[in-house]
């Protein structure tokens, strides 16, 4: 029995043209889910650190971790911070810190914790992220040796801490940040000074209340530099005493009640000529001695400054993790709710339960599969951020004189760790909002949990760089990437290159391993199913290629203009810049799920619901570019009908495993355990 008749019918009507256009579509599957799927397909998000996750999932599946609505602002921000200290005490953060500093250098397991943390509460997530990856972070990867006494009371939480980069005047752009740095040679002193409103750092966590000292980003500024800038670099400045009380020079602010993670204590930081001892410069990748004499191993001003940047790319990637932690949460009590709740008559009299509703299941069903697309390739990101920093930890890899390879690599990651961060925060803010309007009245609810999540997740589409400027960082690389350092080029150098280079350019592809991409290049789309897994990857993947190779085609323009037109029309071709960046995360998302589905066992089950989960991503991403494959003559009218028909037939088909989908999360069950799931009247899980 095949998925639906009307299938059949469209499918049949396209054979005239092409008689192997279609193989047959996936059987329905089962009504009666097997939960031991739930086991193989969790074990498949988990991947080679299961062991850790399991850990995680006990320690996290305790009530007094749980955020309480009810309670002041002051009495949550007392809550969360009391609660740092039992994450302190799981300690999962302090693997990450590097082997020299007493860590063990795995980056992943303190982003897992980051991860699993949103599951329960995002505001502890997020204050713990300040603590151990922002703060101690910043210290562990931009200090050395004379900064490990600051390291380790940042570990052990006797040194709570902030990260203050963002300025009032400048949040993405970085490099303009205007507090300034000025070393003074008689005292051996740095002077710390915001000169403007502008300066004053914004949005800090810790700030308000908690924070004791703070890892400042300033412009650092030597005698005899003739005042000018040697480029923004960090530098640890105490702002409280003992007793909590503002240091001389320090002035505090309270940003106060925010539109979510209400446990976390965002304030303002401003400083009036501090002094601080030469030390406290973090000075991994730049000095200053005592005579005031300036030395850097990496010569050139932006590389030094993107190579600083590069090492905390962690938080990028870890904000997509806890993105994906509220995503993954907000669906399993939505799905469970749907599964329960009965609104409606049905043929039988019978009121039927939400997830009977074919609506219901698209939009459930739809964003969920979306969700194990984004899961799996955040992991593979965390993979390969992990496989670079145990090549620093092991010395094959310097981060001040990369080959040109490493280069790459690097550009690489900073670009996918964008992508991963735009894509799942994305998405975790319109499918918690969609599970919230699924769960009606009851959603509503702070006690339900769903209000919480969709507040805290919120913020994650504008912190660690705005999306929007992102996903171009995104496109970006898309245009220069491979063969070219591009960290020193002026915008109009890029323009240059990029549309001097577009043959090479559009002829990589980016991210497909060389044997997926040996297949999808074989594809032939005359004798293709739209089932077929390497020609899904295609078509995703020539609507990415097709969409670069038509801006570097827009902006060929500029080659012939002078630097105020060629910026002109960088500005106007920013739209198609963020479409090729989108049309690249749509690429990376359907090779992370084919190649997952290889790793599940061939003819299981797990395998066949796992299979029905791509063909509802990839026709739901088709659907969504409908009038694009049309206008580009990639897809025929009577494809992309067959693939809207599926969708309704693959979101049937996966409704009875629906709760076994978000088993496979692993979401600590203490997440589920609200009054709208346990009240009189809503039917027990039958699974």
């Amino acid at each position: 029995m095949t998925l639906s008749k009307s299938f059949d019918t469209t499918r049949e009507a396209e054979s005239s043209k092409a008689p192997k256009a279609e193989a047959r579509s996936p059987r329905r599957l089962p009504t009666t889910a097997k939960p031991s799927v739930a086991t193989e397909l969790g074990a498949l998000l988990d991947g080679p650190n299961a062991s850790f996750r399991d850990d995680l999932r006990s320690f996290l599946n305790n009530p007094e971790l749980f955020p309480h609505p009810e309670l002041s602002l002051e009495q949550q921000r007392e809550h969360t911070f009391n609660n740092l200290t039992k994450v302190r005490d799981f300690g999962g953060f302090t693997y990450g810190l590097r082997r020299a500093h007493g860590g063990e250098g795995k980056p992943n397991l303190a982003t897992f914790t980051l991860e699993g943390l949103a599951w329960v509460d995002g505001s502890l997530a997020i204050k713990s992220g300040v603590q151990w990856g922002l703060w101690g972070g910043a210290l562990d990867q931009l200090g050395t040796e004379r900064h490990i006494e600051w390291i380790k009371k940042a570990a052990n939480l006797e040194l709570p801490g902030c990260f203050a980069m963002t300025e009032r005047g400048h949040g993405s752009d970085v490099q303009s940040l205007e507090t300034t740095a000025t070393y003074d040679p008689e005292t051996d002193e740095f002077v710390i000074n915001t000169p403007s409103d502008t300066a004053v750092k914004n949005y800090i966590g810790n700030a308000a209340k908690d924070g004791r000292a703070a890892v400042v980003f300033t412009q650092l500024i030597t005698p005899g530099n003739e005042g000018r800038s040697h480029g923004v670099h960090a530098i640890i400045v105490p702002i409280r005493d003992e007793n909590g009380n503002e240091l001389p020079g320090v002035s505090l602010g309270d940003h106060g009640h925010k539109g979510g993670l209400v446990g976390v204590d965002n304030g303002t930081l401003r400083f009036d000529h501090v002094r601080v001892p030469r030390e406290n410069l973090l000075n991994r990748f730049a000095d200053v001695d005592e005579n005031g004499k300036y030395s850097s191993p990496i010569e050139s001003k932006n590389a030094r400054f993107f190579t600083m940047l590069g090492t905390l790319i962690r938080g990028r990637i870890g904000v997509s993790g806890a993105a994906g932690a509220a995503t993954e949460a907000s669906l399993d009590i939505a799905i469970r709710y749907a599964n329960r709740r009965r609104q409606f008559e049905g043929a039988t009299g019978a009121e039927k339960r939400l997830i009977e509703h074919r609506q219901h299941r698209r939009r459930l069903l739809i964003p969920l599969a979306r969700t194990y697309a984004l899961h799996l390739l955040y992991n593979q990101i965390l993979e390969r951020y992990q496989e670079q920093n145990d090549q620093h930890e092991a010395g094959t890899w310097s981060v001040t004189e990369p080959t040109e390879e490493q280069k790459f690599a690097a550009r690489e990651m900073e670009s996918l760790a964008a992508a991963i961060k735009s894509a799942q925060t994305q998405h975790a803010n319109r499918t918690i909002q969609e599970c919230r309007e699924a769960c009606g009245g009851a959603g509503y609810m702070s006690e339900n949990r769903l209000t919480t999540y969709r507040a805290d997740a919120d913020v994650f589409a504008t912190f660690e760089g705005d999306n929007t400027v992102l996903i171009q960082m995104v496109g970006k690389n898309l245009l220069t990437a491979y063969g070219r350092e591009m960290n020193d080029m002026s915008p109009w150098d890029t323009v240059k290159y990029a549309a001097t280079t577009a043959t090479d350019v559009v002829n990589r592809r980016y991210g497909f391993t060389t044997r997926l991409q040996g297949l999808v290049d074989r594809v032939n789309p005359s004798e293709a199913s739209l089932f077929d897994a390497t020609y899904q990857a295609k078509l995703i993947d020539d609507r990415a290629q097709s969409v670069l190779l038509s801006l570097v085609r827009r902006i060929q323009p500029a080659r012939k203009a002078d630097k105020v037109q060629a910026a002109a029309i960088v500005d106007q071709c920013q739209d198609h810049l963020i479409a090729a960046g989108w049309a690249r995360v749509d690429t990376l998302l359907v090779q992370a799920m084919i190649e997952a589905e290889e790793r599940l066992e061939e003819g299981s089950m797990a395998r066949q619901v796992f299979e029905q989960l791509r063909h509802l991503f990839v026709f739901d991403t088709i659907v969504q570019h409908a009038g694009w494959y049309q206008e580009h003559n990639l897809i025929p009218a009577g494809r992309i009908k067959a693939a809207r028909a599926a969708i309704n037939d693959l979101v049937d088909s996966l409704a009875p495993w629906s709760v076994v989908l978000v088993d496979a999360f692993g979401v600590p069950s203490e997440v589920h355990n609200i009054p709208m799931l346990n009240e009189a009247g809503v039917d027990p899980l039958h699974t």
